[in-house]
């Protein structure tokens, strides 16, 4: 017997169709069902590698974490990765399947979309309830007959739709009603109710508005969402970064600077050279004093969330800057991955970032590369296929000894090691494209003891003096040694280390069942039992 299905669309992209598709999945998990999500095309650079090395969407992972299983390929069989603004690297069941531009793409839609089903009818096969979601605007009339991951989907499993409006866009009224007149009447059957999400203020003042839509559209809502400001679920995309949302992103006044304790410039100083200097004099000496930490906002930016952890830490002010501000020297400075290295690192030569670096350097401040960030600190990348450019060699930020060579394969993998010099553990996974080779001998950030599931061993990554790399993504997870690798930050900053760092954001209950709880509150869970004809009543 297959799976029983329910799907949830957005009348557009960011309206948070991944976090009620969450919500649902962490409910029915506690409810007993054996549950799994699916998407069938996803587009975001922010990916996840499986433990067989195939590469889906981050956001299907984190579904796969609230369903309490194990993520693979058929959760997300299609991935789309932007590495220009025309085209993008299509990755089917976890593998590369080319680089394309969006017209050839659509020409390969029945094979895609076959793909899709034959991955959609593996999990019904393998679960109780199968929790879809869509992707953008099931609406879109120019290309609605190229879809393979909104209504074409919901139609081939016949699978009961939410329709999920953002209110705090503006306009939800059009947003629902405008999405449903432009179904066809197949698809107006198969919405059966709809949510409001990220509301803000007093809801009674839009019981009003509510019936007004109910009444519209002939569908009972299933209720409204208000704004959660702290989830602590990791977003699909970079989009939160570009509106400034789910990262402490601040302006800090220039006359604050010093007696906060990071290494800047504020405009009652005279010394225009004062950053590029030690900072000792100047810096407070109190174990209570925030570590400033920059993550530049490579245009191509890719897993930004392997940040997301040290953002918690209550001693870490993070910030993604897209532009170097000589005012402010951080703590510590990180280039992290991206979809198009050679791209991005032409970036920070031409916005003055390459400098930047260098003054950072040179005030004091450590720097670390993460996998296409890391590639960028060597003394050249070479790309003798042409993955990513048509120039053989470029040039890097030479503060590491080695050059990196792209190859056609894509290296997919987790890995477990050990953090060289304080013996901690540290797992992730690599996500690059070609080889890193040293031009001497180097001293490792890590020891890696495990690859694929098989032991391995070897170095991996560099450290050296106050420069780290590594090809590692999620390495920040492991909370002895985030707190071990920020210490080292503080001492350097000639902050005191805490040893013992109680954050109770951090001790909570899991961030999957806080939402499910404010979804269980808020949402009228009637509706959802009758759409999925449930036996069961849910948990208090």
């Amino acid at each position: 017997m297959l799976a029983k299905t329910i799907m949830v669309q957005g009348t557009g992209s960011d309206v948070g169709k991944s976090v009620v598709a969450t919500a649902i999945c962490r409910l029915l998990k506690r409810r007993g069902f054996r549950v799994a999500p699916f998407k069938a095309q996803n587009m975001s650079n922010n990916s996840y590698v499986t433990a067989g090395g195939g590469e889906i969407g981050r956001a299907q992972a984190v579904q796969a974490e609230a369903c309490g299983i194990e993520p693979t390929v058929f959760m997300n069989p299609i991935l789309l990765k932007p590495n220009t603004d025309k085209t993008s690297q299509v990755i089917v069941m976890g593998k590369v399947f080319d680089t394309l531009e969006a017209k050839d793409y659509y020409q390969r839609r029945q094979i895609l979309m076959e793909r899709a089903h034959e991955a959609l009818n593996q999990l019904r096969q393998d679960y109780d309830i199968v929790v879809i979601e869509g992707a953008g605007s099931p609406a879109e009339v120019n290309i609605k007959d190229k879809d393979i991951v909104n209504m074409s989907v919901a139609k081939a499993v016949k699978s009961p739709v939410i329709l999920v409006g953002d209110i705090d866009k503006g306009g939800v009224f059009a947003q629902i009603v405008g999405t449903f007149d432009l179904f066809d009447e197949e698809e107006k059957n198969l919405v059966k109710t709809f949510i409001i999400n990220k509301f803000r203020g007093d809801k009674d003042l839009f019981i009003s508005g509510l019936e007004w839509i109910e009444n519209k559209i002939q569908r009972k809502s299933l209720g409204v969402l208000p704004m959660f400001p702290n989830l602590d679920i990791e977003q699909e995309d970079a989009v939160v970064l570009e509106k400034k949302k789910g990262f402490q992103h601040r302006s800090y006044p220039k006359t604050s600077i010093a007696s906060s304790g990071w290494r800047g410039q504020s405009s009652e100083r005279e010394d225009p050279h004062r950053a590029e200097g030690p900072a000792n004099d100047w810096m407070r000496q109190d174990p209570r004093t925030n570590l400033l930490v920059h993550v530049i906002r490579l245009p191509r930016i890719s897993n930004f969330t392997d940040f997301d952890h040290l953002n918690k830490e209550q001693d870490i002010m993070l910030d993604f800057i897209e532009r170097p501000d000589r005012n402010i020297i951080p703590d510590l400075l990180i280039i992290p991955g991206t979809k198009n290295t050679i791209s991005d690192l032409d970036f920070l030569k031409r916005t003055g970032f390459g400098e930047h670096i260098q003054r950072c350097l040179r005030a004091g401040s450590s720097v670390l590369g993460i996998c296409g960030g890391y590639q960028m600190l060597g003394q050249a990348i070479e790309d003798p296929y042409a993955v990513e450019s048509n120039t053989k060699v470029t040039e890097g930020l030479q503060l590491i000894p080695m050059t990196t060579a792209f190859s056609k394969e894509k290296i997919t993998v987790q890995v477990k090691g050990v953090h060289v010099e304080s013996q901690l553990p540290v797992e992730g996974y690599e996500i690059h494209m070609g080889q890193t080779h040293y031009l001497n001998k180097a001293e490792p950030f890590f020891q890696i003891i495990e690859r694929e599931g098989k032991p391995a061993e070897g170095g991996e990554g560099y450290h050296r003096d106050c420069i780290w790399g590594t090809y590692i993504h999620g390495l920040f997870e492991k909370d002895d040694f985030r707190r071990y690798f920020i210490n080292k930050i503080r001492v350097s900053a000639s902050l005191f280390p805490i040893e013992s760092f109680e954050n109770t954001e951090l001790n909570e209950a899991s961030p999957y069942d806080r939402l499910a709880n404010e979804f269980e509150k808020h949402m009228d869970m009637k509706v959802l039992e009758e759409i999925l004809d449930l036996e069961k009543t849910y948990a208090n």
